[in-house]
């Protein structure tokens, strides 16, 4: 018998389960915004937190979710990519990126 005091309860099978369940609703919500692997690895915590709470899912508490919705934002990526066709390859709410993710600040330069 284990002792229960030892248990990796964020290791177990079905904790795996729920984290990739939840990886996966996170992955779509932010896709179809147009939110890319690369620019969710900078969002800040707070931010993602915020992401989480707007696609209705309760914000992952470890980085190891994150990385997983990362891996699967960039998988959905290069299949949309190589699948321009297909109706899953267009995003629903592009224009909803920039509540999210902010362009770069161009800085402003005097004509003469």
């Amino acid at each position: 018998m284990t002792d229960p005091d030892h248990t990796d309860w964020a290791h177990t099978g079905h904790a795996s389960k729920e984290r990739a369940e939840k990886a996966r609703r996170l992955a779509g919500y932010l896709w179809h915004r147009g939110i890319t692997g690369a620019e969710l690895h900078e969002v800040p915590a707070a931010t993602r937190r915020k992401l989480a709470r707007a696609a209705g899912i309760n914000p992952p508490s470890t980085d190891e979710t994150w990385t997983l919705v990362t891996n699967l934002l960039d998988e959905k990526d290069a299949w949309a990519q190589r699948n321009p066709n297909h109706p899953a390859a267009r995003r629903e709410n592009p224009d909803e990126k920039i509540l999210w993710v902010k362009p770069p600040v161009r800085p402003w330069t005097a004509q003469s």
